[in-house]
């Protein structure tokens, strides 16, 4: 992934370093399997434990000659071991280390993923919970609706940043997972007790039925999941880009003193946050699309899901990371203009509470039919002549409600008192 969205924590997760440094360890502690299987010999395991690091540079350079990464890497580890360098990759196949290795790099990206998708969640539903009692239109069809509040609407998002995090937790146990089976899965040269060992200590679940990898269902439902999660971020993203619309404005990202909206027109101050996190939801898509088609491999195995996922998981885990990090930034930041949410209802002049007004007309003894047409109507001469709708219904003598019966269908705090219970469910849901 480009630097520009990548965060050091979850870059260094997928660096070459620490990709060759856990193909290391997944060598080293199946040789200390043999050692408890009594085929190696004690210390073995110690040195190549203990070993140093793969460089980079030679690995590369013997990659040139065998065309195979994880021989090549074999190989230098291998040469560097003058004691005992002939255990490592005993009894293995390639992806006995690389899936294996995999998993551990997978399970270490997932718990930050998780740790993002908790973080997201505290902010949100704090900053629910502060806009409970602000008052703004509901928009559906982007027209004007019935009355809600800001913080009902983050309430939503809320629970669906807790519903991501469950999501993910189940997909990040299912590719937390290690094989070390043999060349298609018999256990012909390497016992399942060397597999149990070795998963256990990575702590890591085994596949219990492989080929010569991991079945890639497993990946693509990972993939799939940080794509949903990238839905979610996309819809935050949309409404949050709405509402900063000029003619709207009813919230605005955070905006830094000597930052520019625009190279040319000095007044702009667009909502780049929200369009780039929306950008990055499409990729995490066509990830997850790639993911699926990884699952379907010729017999045991072939090779062609392996330069997918070099690219698609690392990059996937970097830039859901990145966007997890903006868009909690760009919550805990939003300046909310209450002000203007509650200057737009008003502009909406009372067309917003019409279904209040038809059940106050059913229940005084009219059809469905008849209150339906008698509100459409008056809603209609409201919006051609620019008059509130009260005051159209008011001088409706087919309308049989007194004025303060009337008036009651216009409150505010009498159609959104009821929402209290989401709250009360918002203030009682956890992580745990």
């Amino acid at each position: 992934m480009i630097e520009r969205y990548s965060l050091p924590e979850m870059a260094a997760i997928w660096s070459e370093r620490r990709k060759l440094d856990a193909w290391h360890q997944v060598e080293a502690v199946v040789v200390e399997a043999w050692i408890a299987e009594g085929v190696a010999p004690i210390g073995a395991d110690a040195a190549v434990r203990q070993a140093p690091p793969v460089d980079l540079e030679a690995w590369k350079a013997r990659e040139e000659i065998t065309h195979h990464d994880l021989a090549a890497f074999v190989d230098v580890l291998a040469a560097s071991i003058e004691d005992g360098g002939e255990w490592v990759h005993y009894g293995l196949t390639s992806y006995d280390v690389l899936d294996t290795a995999q998993g551990v790099l997978l399970k270490e990206a997932s718990a930050l993923l998780l740790g993002k998708l908790a973080a997201l969640f505290e902010v949100v539903k704090r900053r629910s919970l502060e806009h409970r009692d602000t008052p703004m239109l509901g928009r559906t069809h982007g027209m004007w609706a019935e009355p809600t509040t800001f913080g009902l609407k983050l309430a939503g998002w809320a629970f669906e940043v807790a519903r991501d995090r469950h999501r993910l937790a189940e997909a990040a146990a299912q590719v937390a997972c290690g094989k070390i089976s043999g060349a298609v899965g018999t256990y012909a040269h390497v016992p399942p007790s060397v597999e149990r060992f070795v998963c256990e200590r990575l702590g890591l679940d085994i596949e219990p039925a492989s080929t010569q990898v991991i079945a890639r269902d497993r990946h693509a439902a990972f993939l799939a999941t940080l794509a949903l999660i990238g839905a979610t971020l996309e819809r935050f993203a949309l409404e949050i880009r709405l509402l900063q619309r000029s003619e709207v404005s009813e919230v605005a990202e955070p905006f830094q003193e000597e930052q520019k909206g625009s190279s040319s027109m000095p007044h702009k101050r667009n909502p780049v946050l929200s369009e780039n996190i929306t950008g990055i939801a499409r990729l995490l898509r066509g990830w997850a699309v790639a993911g699926f088609e990884n699952v379907a491999l010729w017999h045991e195995r072939d090779i062609s899901h392996s330069s997918v996922e070099r690219v698609v998981l690392p990059d996937a885990c970097i830039v859901l990371d990145f966007a997890l990090d903006r868009m909690t930034k760009l919550i805990d930041g939003l300046a909310v203009n209450a002000e203007r949410m509650a200057a737009n209802l008003g502009t909406a002049r009372g067309l917003v509470f019409s279904q209040s007004v038809l059940n106050l007309l059913i229940g005084a003894g009219m059809s469905r039919e008849e209150a339906y047409r008698l509100v459409q109507q008056a809603s209609a001469q409201a919006w051609d002549s620019g008059r509130h709708l009260r005051e159209v219904l008011t001088s409706d003598p087919k309308v049989p409600l007194d004025a303060q019966t009337l008036e009651s269908a216009f409150d505010t705090g009498r159609l959104l008192k009821p929402s209290a219970v989401v709250f009360e469910r918002l203030e009682a849901l956890t992580l745990d």
